[in-house]
């Protein structure tokens, strides 16, 4: 009886590797991404503050605030040295409970104002308080909004607000104004009224350029689509590769049940999707809201202090 001869077995394929194809959202953790933010905000906020604040006398909010009251007030010192002195003990606290990244990034911001603000000696000429403010406002603002697009800050005050609130839920934002009322009202012992007016524009046109550089790039539009034929206009969105997701809803004057379309895009896909909508349903309800931000799937990542 002939041994029935088996096939040659197969060779198994190595596994496939897959290389991660880089994108740009991965961008924001690479070490040189985060370094040339730091370093490019701490240099503009550095020239904002040498240039229009210490020109006309401002105080800036924050720790840089305090540091330039004292130097104001004592006349001992340059302002960039008294907020590297204020900052290291915060610094030194902050060691222990808050991510050694995080203190790294913040510590390269911190020594960068000091030693741009020392080297920068220019002043942009404004001789009218009122335009000084919204100058250094938009410059000071923009150049702390670019520090807190990377993984660190600039230090000071994002540190102890970051503890509190890890530590007592403390909120954020509360701790920032109660430190700024009682900054200037300190300052009032020092500047005249013109000169606080102006000081306190000038931080609220900083807070808004701050707000306007992180939204930037990041900001997105919510849609919620109400329509009789949201199938159909789901279906179009997958097409083009957008994402959407249907929620279960009840009319509360019919008490028939409707689905609810929604779907996140920005401001440049924005009026195409609403004349999708429309071509497919002339009568259906279109809803757009404002976010600041939208982490996950294919929109970002979120970043991790």
């Amino acid at each position: 009886m002939s041994q029935k001869e088996l096939p040659a077995a197969r060779p198994v394929p190595a596994p496939e590797t897959h290389r991660k194809r880089f994108s740009f959202k991965d961008l924001a953790y690479t070490p040189l991404w985060n370094v040339v933010l730091i370093l490019a905000g701490s240099a503009l906020y550095a020239f904002g503050a040498k240039s229009v604040v210490l020109a006309h006398g401002f105080i800036t909010g924050g720790i840089f605030g305090a540091s330039l009251l004292l130097y104001y007030l004592t006349d001992f010192l340059s302002a960039g040295t008294w907020s590297l002195l204020l900052n290291l003990p915060l610094f030194a606290v902050a060691w222990v409970f808050l991510s050694r990244r995080f203190l790294l990034y913040s510590l390269l911001s911190i020594f960068t104002v000091a030693l741009c603000y020392e080297l920068i000696e220019f002043d942009l000429g404004i001789h009218e308080q009122f335009y000084a403010a919204l100058a250094g406002g938009v410059i000071c603002g923009g150049g702390s909004g670019i520090i807190l697009r990377s993984l660190g800050s600039g230090g000071g005050l994002d540190v102890v607000a970051i503890l509190l609130n890890r530590k007592f839920n403390f909120s954020i934002g509360k701790f920032y104004m109660i430190f700024n009322v009682v900054l200037f009202s300190f300052s009032l012992t020092h500047l005249s009224i013109d000169l606080f007016i102006a000081s306190v524009i000038f931080v609220f046109l900083s807070s808004v350029s701050l707000d306007y550089v992180l939204s930037m790039f990041s900001q997105r539009k919510l849609t919620y689509i109400i329509s009789k034929d949201n199938p159909q206009i789901a279906q179009a969105l997958l097409e083009r590769g957008w994402q959407a997701t249907i929620i279960k809803a009840k009319g509360a004057y019919s008490g028939k049940d409707q689905d609810i379309l929604m779907t996140i895009t920005n401001n440049i896909y924005l009026k195409q999707l609403e004349e999708m909508v429309f071509t497919v349903d002339q009568n259906a309800i279109f809803v757009v809201e404002n976010t600041f931000n939208v982490l996950g799937s294919v929109f970002g990542r979120r970043k991790q202090y």
